[in-house]
């Protein structure tokens, strides 16, 4: 075996920058850059400089070895995908714009992958043909592609990322279900070694498919989803969150009789409030939307609530918001629709919430006016009743009732059931024990490798920089000579180097010919979670400095004792990421 040498500052490219670049609006993003862990390519594309790459393929060890614990096999696909795979599927028209789409010289079509639920059912369907050889499990950890409208965030949105996705087949829905928490028991401990505070929350399964799915989020200001949670355990991504949404007694509920009241107003949910001087909450929202069949439907919800989108596609699937002209020409009056003589054919589609107002404050599908004390039952009737409104601040848990509370969040993982979506599409079979064929169910695991090294730094960073967690920081320790070319202190650092690698301690030591002040700002900007500083005072007093980067606690060591206590300190953290 190889022995282990520092790295060495002087020999490292590690361009650190003093100032944040102008693009990045995230702490991730500015601290990735200015520690010379990322460069930018062009809008959404970046390269890993040598401490970047080292980070990355520490966090891809330990996401491999959590992969390989519970019996998935690695390979590797390639990102060059035929579209005939992808129109088998039906996908090559439904992903849309995101798709790179490319032709070679034979004008033979080809996408870009951006997942790899096609190519691995082709993989396998001539190749696995019992039940016998089920279940199987196969991971892989490649770049990945989409042509995002709108690249932000350095690593959390980008055009070009690095992903693990795994793909799992089965012949009955048990192996399925077990593949599936196994997988999500997985994801669970790569978060915990990767020292992020997350939650396992309830999600929509969008172009992948499926109807069981659940996202892990690393929660972080900057995290482009929101997350209801509760102290009860429950936590769902607000997009699909169930909560009980407390119905407002107000008097304008109780009124004895249909009124319809003159309302010259702008057609909004704040100025009726506001006209009629009564809480938003009181009054009851309307949408158009039709399905793809062309059906009418005027959606109610609760009025200080927002539509969520994804819930109301579950309830009406494919529907699209009418336009100005489409409106029109149905005969529904924009900002003063309501459920009382809406114009035949146009369903009324309410949130379940709404079933205990009984008298609802809404429009009157006319011009400047409004209802007041619409009843349901005998004033106008609910065609569904469904959960169609964005969970908020205020409403309560659907499993125990107490208040949510609400955070943003980074998805750094997601699990999912997919069925049959894709071996039935892409005629992917194998022979049951009984002896009929039958289509593959599927199971799908993605885990967004750069995404969550990003999610790391939003999570551990402070004023001074990064403070990487011990499992995927480039280097553990960061020895710092203070004057480099002393007879005393450069010999004396380079021992301590040496012996800590002997010991099998990654470490650094800088040994570039800067002041102290630069080589302390970088240490703490690139994050070593050690630093030894040997200096020409201390040295006299026969002691280095060792500062924990995390807590900023600093303690003299003696020269006699300084390796092992420090190796001891680190195999002690270590230990708590394995």
């Amino acid at each position: 075996m190889a022995t282990i040498h520092p790295l060495r500052m002087s020999q490292l490219y590690a361009p650190t920058l003093k100032e944040d670049p102008v693009d990045a609006e995230i702490a991730s993003h500015r601290l990735l850059v200015r520690a010379a862990m990322i460069r930018k390519v062009a809008s959404g594309v970046y390269s890993f400089l040598p401490l970047g790459f080292k980070s990355l393929q520490k966090l891809e060890q330990i996401v491999r070895e959590e992969m390989e614990a519970i019996g998935s096999q690695e390979l590797r696909m390639s990102i060059i995908q035929p579209a005939e795979l992808w129109h088998e599927s039906g996908r090559w028209s439904d992903y849309g714009p995101e798709l790179f789409r490319l032709n070679d010289r034979h004008e033979h079509a080809f996408a870009l992958a951006p997942t790899h639920e096609e190519l691995i059912t082709f993989l396998i369907r001539n190749e696995l043909r019992s039940y016998r050889e089920l279940p199987k499990s196969l991971f892989h950890i490649t770049n990945k592609y989409r042509d995002e409208i709108r690249p932000r965030f350095g690593l959390l949105r980008g055009r070009e990322f690095v992903m693990k996705d795994a793909y799992s087949f089965h012949a009955t829905k048990e192996s399925l279900q077990e593949t599936y928490d196994e997988m999500a028991a997985a994801y669970g401990r790569i978060c915990e070694r990767l020292g992020l505070n997350y939650y396992p929350v309830e999600a929509d399964s969008g172009q992948i498919g499926g109807k069981v799915t659940c996202e892990f989020m690393a929660l972080a200001d900057a995290g482009e989803a929101e997350i209801a949670h509760c102290t009860c355990g429950y936590a769902a991504n607000t997009e699909v969150a169930e909560a009980h949404i407390r119905p407002l007694s107000h008097e304008a509920h109780e009124g004895a009789a249909l009124s319809k009241i003159h309302t010259p107003i702008e057609g909004t949910i704040a100025a009726l409030a506001a006209f009629l001087g009564i809480p938003e909450e009181a009054t009851v929202k309307a949408l158009s939307v039709k399905d793809p069949e062309g059906t009418m439907s005027v959606l109610f919800i609760p009025g200080d609530h927002e539509l969520a989108e994804v819930k109301t596609n579950r309830a009406i699937p494919g529907f699209e918001f009418l336009t100005d002209d489409e409106m029109l020409k149905a005969g529904l009056v924009k900002g003063f629709m309501g459920p009382v003589g809406l114009p035949k054919g146009v369903r009324v589609v309410a949130d379940i919430s709404l079933k205990d107002t009984r008298r609802w404050v809404v429009g009157a599908n006319e011009k400047d006016h409004h209802y007041v004390g619409a009843a349901q039952g005998s004033d106008f009737t609910v065609d569904v009743w469904a959960d169609l409104a964005l969970a908020q601040a205020g409403d309560c848990c659907s499993v125990c009732d107490e208040p949510l509370s609400f955070a943003r969040g980074i998805e750094v993982g997601q699990v999912f059931q997919l069925g049959t979506k894709y071996s039935e599409s892409m005629a992917a079979y194998f022979m049951d024990e009984d002896g009929f064929e039958k289509p593959f169910l599927m199971g799908c695991y993605g885990w967004g490798v750069t995404r969550s090294l990003a999610a790391v730094v939003e999570q551990h960073n402070d004023e001074g920089g990064i403070v990487w967690p011990m499992s995927i920081a480039p280097a553990e320790v960061a020895v710092l000579p203070l004057v480099m070319g002393d007879d005393a202190v450069e010999p004396t650092a380079l021992t301590i180097a040496e012996e800590l690698c002997a010991l099998g301690i990654e470490v650094v030591i800088d040994d570039r010919f800067e002041r102290a002040g630069v080589k302390f700002n970088d240490a703490d900007l690139i994050g070593w979670p050690y630093q030894v500083i040997v200096g020409k005072r201390g040295l006299e007093a026969g002691a280095v400095e060792f500062k924990d980067r995390q807590s900023g606690e600093k303690q003299q060591l003696a020269l006699d004792e300084a390796v092992v206590l420090i190796a001891a300190a680190v195999k002690d953290v270590r230990a708590r990421y394995l």
